[in-house]
């Protein structure tokens, strides 16, 4: 499990700010009238931040070159 953090903290890091940036999204800017699919709902506003932010900060991931022998 220990190993599996370290691999995947950046991520991890990268999920939990998209989280809590598309919950302070919904529950600062939002959407008043309810017709706006995405920030209208805590849960779907959420998701999508944590979505992002997984996605954003997977980015800046190394990615780990393969020798291919012939």
């Amino acid at each position: 499990m220990n190993i599996f953090i370290r691999k995947h903290a950046l991520k991890i890091i990268g999920t939990l700010v998209g989280l809590l940036g598309g919950y302070l999204y919904y529950r600062l800017i939002g959407c008043n009238s309810g017709t706006c699919p995405i920030t209208s709902n805590p849960w779907i506003s959420t998701v999508y931040g944590g979505l992002i932010g997984f996605l954003l900060f997977d980015l800046f991931n190394k990615k780990e070159k393969k020798n291919v022998e012939e």
